[in-house]
């Protein structure tokens, strides 16, 4: 077994840090604030503010912001708050609560759904599962598409709680969180509650439906199962602005975070060089080589040569089992991961260590795989070492990339979707599908795949691709996979028949 690496490109030498990282951020929102006051009072027209943000910049710290504002403004008694999912409407009503007061804000939920609210929400919200119990002291009231968009909702609003100050609809302003996981088709069922619309969201994030199947024949620019901000992006009463820094990864990732965002006039990360760190047990061989690339904050991608033929590319148990040989001595020996916290601006503060034997927080490792069968496999993994280490909850878990987008996690572990493929396609290049894989961790990213993903891009017919630039698919064209490799550090495992034997 030998081990080789070969370094990333270099660090980009423009990047800001802490305060001044920040600093981006709260100019960008306080745009969005400025041109949400101005249609509230009559001084613009604008129907849609969009605020673009990266992964993981911040962008529920702006929501709440402008739905405090709106709040505050004489021109506005009342608003609503949508996004796709529960899981998304959640923890944004718990967060409104503590800032407006329960009085003040409506979790409008299907009472099936009500023994699913954490107690920290509960604690902070009114609950109401019909119209005619949303407290009328609420001047927030928050729901998902589905529910606040049913037939015949917006008069049932109107019915119970009159119109707001613009005197026609129930609502002053719709906020729309995570806008760009909420196709077209669901939006238009909302975007009549109110006249204003605020889509906040992470361009990056997975669709809930694949937008490339479009059921449309008719219009070829319009798709209704596309995100919902591309339609109006382009519109002249649109007001558009970006959150350009990023508070999640660490300052050696930025340059991976970039290639995703690579249309942007600039993204910058609000954690330094050193404010992130993981300190490793004493480890050997391999294992030490990879994880000491992981613990420096680099990328890093680990590409095996000589293991046995999978099932399939993406059900693959032998790539599999490199990846619990490497866990191993990591999980039996313990590790600690340190962060530096910041205070509202960016100013770095005290230290935070969390060890693997008293996890807190976010999960410690999370590995991510693309497709079902293969988290089954990951799952079995996890569910084995847990078991024969005693793992505390919160060290290790298994998940799909689809599933864990909006989550964070110190450590990210994932299955390269190109590992094993002899071609490109619509599902491992899929843009959305990197981006949430890349985009999880606060302390270290380890993608693994079988060697062979430079000849794969290197004979790999030319094919379009759109990564940012809606209408049109969003899958990576070859160029742009090898851009995003480049900003790994890149390791190639030989394994030779002994190895195999024993493995």
């Amino acid at each position: 077994m030998t081990i080789t690496f070969s370094p990333p490109v270099a660090s980009p030498d423009d990047a800001l840090h802490h305060e001044a990282a920040a600093k981006g951020n709260f100019e960008a929102a306080q745009s969005a604030v400025s041109a949400l006051s101005s249609v509230l009072s009559g001084d613009a027209d604008h129907d849609k503010i969009l605020l673009r943000a990266a992964a993981g910049a911040g962008k529920s710290y702006a929501l709440v912001r402008m739905v405090r504002e709106a709040m505050d403004h004489a021109s506005c008694t009342r608003v609503g708050v949508t996004a796709f999912a529960n899981k998304q409407v959640f923890p944004l009503a718990g967060e409104l609560g503590e800032e407006l007061g329960a009085s003040r804000v409506c979790l409008f939920v299907a009472e099936d759904r009500v023994p699913e609210l954490p107690q920290n929400v509960l604690d902070h919200v009114s609950v109401a599962t019909s119209t005619g119990t949303i407290p009328e002291t609420c001047s927030v009231v928050l729901g998902t598409s589905h529910k606040m968009g049913a037939w015949g909702q917006r008069k049932r609003f109107l019915d119970h709680l009159g119109p707001a100050a613009g005197g026609e609809l129930p609502f002053d302003v719709l906020f729309v969180d995570e806008a760009w996981q909420l196709p077209l088709h669901r939006y238009t069922t909302v975007e009549g509650l109110a006249p204003l619309s605020v889509g906040v969201g992470d361009v990056g994030q997975l669709p809930p439906i694949d937008p490339s199947q479009n059921p449309w024949r008719g219009d070829p620019g319009y798709n209704p199962y596309r995100a919902w901000p591309t339609a109006f992006e382009d519109d002249e009463r649109t007001f558009t602005v970006d959150l350009p820094a990023v508070w999640r990864p660490t300052a050696a990732q930025l340059r991976l975070w970039r290639t995703f965002y690579g249309d942007w006039d600039r993204l910058d990360c609000v954690a330094g060089p050193g404010d992130r760190s993981i300190e490793l047990p004493a480890l050997t061989g391999a294992a030490a080589a990879v994880w000491a690339s992981v613990a420096t904050g680099d990328p890093t991608l680990l590409e095996v040569d000589g293991l046995p033929d999978p099932e399939a590319a993406d059900i693959d148990p032998p790539l599999l089992g490199v990846v619990e040989e490497l866990l191993v001595p990591l999980l039996e020996g313990g590790f600690t991961v340190v962060r530096r916290r910041y205070d509202g601006v960016g100013n770095p503060g005290d230290e935070v260590r969390t060890t693997s034997d008293s996890p807190s927080g976010d999960p410690l490792i999370v590995v991510l795989a693309t497709r079902n069968q293969a988290v089954d496999d990951a799952t079995a993994m996890v569910e084995r070492l847990t078991e024969k280490y005693d793992l505390p909850e919160g060290v290790l878990l298994a998940s799909t990339v689809d599933s864990w987008q909006g989550q964070t996690n110190a450590i990210t572990v994932a299955i390269h979707p190109l590992s094993g493929a002899d071609q490109l396609d619509e599902f491992n290049s899929a843009f959305g599908r990197l981006a949430v894989t890349c985009t999880r961790a606060t302390h270290g990213l380890l993608m693994v795949a079988r060697a062979g993903l430079n000849d794969l891009l290197g004979e790999a017919p030319a094919r379009p691709g759109t990564p940012l630039g809606e209408p049109g698919n969003r899958s990576l064209p070859r160029q742009t996979h090898q851009r995003i490799l480049a900003t790994f550090s890149r390791a190639t495992l030989k394994l030779d028949a002994s190895d195999r034997d024993a493995g």
